[in-house]
């Protein structure tokens, strides 16, 4: 039987695979469900599938930044603060996956919260230069991460 948090999302792959990645802190800070019991409590029109992997480079549709995806929410889980920063021109649905980014830009590295909406894929197949790639990931291969065993439940 395959745990996974009431806060992950299923990438495509995973669905199919009836597998999900995730980070040791969503074991500790989320009640665990089964395959089986998530799919019985959430119906056809509540589960979404990620259009991005972790491990993807993804860059934001509109700002000047790009990074490698290391968590997917299923939908907005941040504060309301935080969302409504966000300019009300490009202030994205709740009701859709976010990722979590090791982020760059011409500043430097950081961390980066995401709707999918505002993301494209990020075509230069070079790795992001940030400082937890290695804490994260177990290398880089063909254009994307590959997620570390170690973090994977």
């Amino acid at each position: 039987m395959i745990n996974i948090s009431n806060n992950i999302l299923l990438s495509q792959t995973c669905a199919e695979e009836k597998k999900a990645d995730i980070s040791k802190e969503y074991i500790f800070l989320h009640k665990p469900y089964t395959i089986e019991e998530y799919i019985m409590n959430h119906n056809e029109n509540s589960i979404r599938i990620a259009r991005y992997n972790i491990g993807e480079l993804v860059r934001h549709r509109v700002y000047p930044f790009r990074g490698a995806i290391f968590d997917v929410d299923p939908k907005f889980d941040n504060d309301e603060e935080w969302w409504l920063s966000i300019p009300e021109d490009i202030r994205p649905k709740k009701d859709q996956p976010f990722y979590h980014l090791l982020a760059e830009n011409e500043d430097g590295p950081y961390i980066a919260y995401v709707s999918e909406q505002n993301l494209l894929p990020d075509e230069t197949g070079e790795p992001v230069s940030h400082p937890n790639v290695d804490e994260i990931f177990d290398g880089f291969s063909n254009g994307h991460y590959i997620f570390s065993r170690d973090l994977a439940n």
